[in-house]
This record gives structure tokens, C-alpha cells and sequence, in this order.
């Protein structure tokens, strides 16, 4: 059975997960849900310069931290895309504290592996979307990951909605970085770096 919170298989007969430790049975997030994505800058670079063996390993760190910091923070992992990572909250406040707790994270398992750092930009954007078992689609899932797209490596960038949703309650700082044009999304979007 896969656990949705950390995306873990874990034994057929299992009521909670042998990996975060949470119901295997949970509520669905439902509504107006705040989605993160992640995805790893010059990976592909990464990998091909230390190898099959070496570059899983440091790919397991990787979906350890995300998976840790989605959970501690509230927020369900919905899949893994190679280096990439989906997640869904129930509000932007959480995802916002989750996105910061990443970096830092990185950041830090950065400073102590300086042979293999590892860079990943984060895209949020809040919204109705469409949930299907335990994957969500529509356009606010889109633009979560067009967002991502514009980052750069250890940068947080979110869209004007969760912007207006938890500026205020978050205590994070944002900078204003213009309107940008999404692939795939019409007109201009206005989007916001989380200085962390």
C-alpha cells in the first residue's frame, strides 16, 4: 500500500506507514488547495558526472528531505517525477513555511556535501483543481509547475494568489519580480520571490 502522505510503499496489511508514521487511511485535501512543486536545477549534469550508483543515492537524500518537510508541515506528497516533486496543502501558509523549510534544509545538506549540492527551485500557486484518487489536476496545477519552471536553483517563486492568501498571516517577505509569461497559461502572471 502507498502511502499518500510520503509516497512509501509499505505493506498491504498496514494501518499507519512504517515511514512517517501517519494513517494510511487519511482525509483528502479537498477545496481551494495550495500545491508546490519542486524540481532539482542541472540535475541532469549532476547525475551523468557521478553516476548511476552515486546520483540515487544523493536522490534518496533528496526525496528524504522533501518528503520530511511536506509532512512536518502539514502537507501530503502526491508524486515523485524523478527530481521533481509534487505536494498539495490545505493552505498557503503551510506551504509557504514548508517551501522555506526546504531550502534551508538544502541549503544546509549543501554546505555539508559540497561535491554534491543540491539546488532546487519551488513553484507555488493556490486554487481549485480536480482530484482524481490521489493525484490533483487543472489549472492551478498547471501553474504551480510553470512557476517552478521560472525559478532558479534555491529560489522560492509563488503566484499573486498565495501572494494574497498569506502575505499577511505567513511572516515571510516577498519581492515583487514582474509579470511573467507561463508556458501554456495566457497572459502575463504576476509573480512573487519568498526572500527566505
Amino acid at each position: 500500500m502507498r502511502c499518500p502522505y510520503c509516497n512509501a510503499d509499505n505493506p498491504a496489511s498496514s494501518t499507519f506507514c512504517i515511514w512517517c508514521g501517519r494513517t494510511l487511511t487519511p482525509s483528502p485535501v479537498e477545496g481551494t488547495v495550495t500545491l508546490l512543486f519542486t524540481d532539482i536545477e542541472g540535475w541532469t549534469s549532476l547525475a551523468q558526472r557521478l553516476g548511476d550508483k552515486s546520483a540515487h543515492m544523493v536522490l534518496r537524500d533528496h526525496d528524504r528531505i522533501l518528503r520530511e518537510r511536506v509532512v512536518r508541515h502539514g502537507g501530503r506528497v502526491v508524486k515523485h517525477m524523478g527530481d521533481a516533486l509534487m505536494a498539495v496543502f490545505p493552505g498557503a501558509t503551510r506551504a509557504l513555511h514548508c517551501a522555506v523549510a526546504i531550502q534551508k534544509a538544502f541549503a544546509d545538506y549543501s554546505q555539508k556535501h559540497p561535491e554534491t549540492p543540491i539546488k532546487v527551485r519551488i513553484g507555488l500557486n493556490s486554487g481549485e483543481s480536480i482530484q482524481d484518487g490521489s493525484d490533483y489536476f487543472g489549472k492551478a496545477v498547471t501553474m504551480a509547475a510553470r512557476i517552478a519552471d521560472k525559478a532558479r536553483g534555491g529560489q522560492i517563486l509563488v503566484s499573486n494568489v498565495v501572494h494574497d492568501l498569506a502575505g499577511s498571516v505567513a511572516e515571510v517577505e516577498f519581492k515583487h519580480v514582474g509579470r511573467k509569461q507561463l508556458k501554456g497559461i495566457p497572459g502575463r502572471q504576476r509573480l512573487y520571490e519568498v526572500v527566505w
